[in-house]
């Protein structure tokens, strides 16, 4: 299969309200549309995962990140800038996406990807998908293809081909919180 069979495949799937598998910029994901309710409750269920516990999403950029987020903070804008590594940042007022995605305040994580894979499904899709590692919850996160458990890969309706054989250790990404008022709080 090729890459372009491999995204044109994910990309459908989430369109039908599919939930995927697939690499991106850390860790494999599952993933989805981000602003579809149920298949955001298909995620939550396959992880066995309390919906109260919320889970991030992955963009293509600024331009999509300007139109998921209402008010981004200035300093927000700076540490997307600087990072060197994958970042996650919590922001207070997201828009557009499925309820069950948000914590318990109303925020949300958003990474932008720089990863060739999950940008384009982003950028095909023309939302944010969710990102959320490949494990039911409470188990350890599997770093690559290789040691995800059956039942995840068997529990998604699609799996993606690029990336499988990779045998590196990825690891899942920094995760800052910015408040109103440029307030920053490290949380992982």
């Amino acid at each position: 299969m090729t890459f372009e069979e491999d995204i044109r495949a994910a990309v459908d799937c989430m369109r039908k309200g599919g939930i995927i598998l697939y690499p991106t910029d850390t860790v494999w994901g599952i993933g989805c549309d981000a602003t579809n309710p149920e298949a955001v409750r298909k995620i939550y269920t396959l992880k066995h995962r309390a919906e109260s516990k919320s889970m991030l999403v992955l963009v293509d950029g600024e331009g999509m990140l300007d139109r998921t987020v209402a008010d981004i903070p200035e300093v927000a804008w700076q540490l997307v800038e600087a990072a060197v590594d994958p970042l996650t940042i919590i922001y207070d007022h997201p828009r557009g996406v499925a309820p069950d995605l948000l914590a318990p305040d109303g925020s949300l994580g958003i990474r932008i990807t720089g990863e060739r894979y999950s940008a384009e499904l982003c950028r095909r899709l023309r939302r944010p998908i969710v990102s959320t590692s490949a494990n039911v919850s409470g188990e350890k996160t599997p770093a690559i293809f290789s040691q995800i458990s059956p039942d995840i890969i068997q529990g998604v309706d699609y799996v993606a081909e690029y990336r499988r054989e990779e045998t590196g250790n990825p690891r899942p990404s920094n995760i800052i919180k910015v408040s109103d008022g440029g307030l920053i709080k490290v949380i992982r």
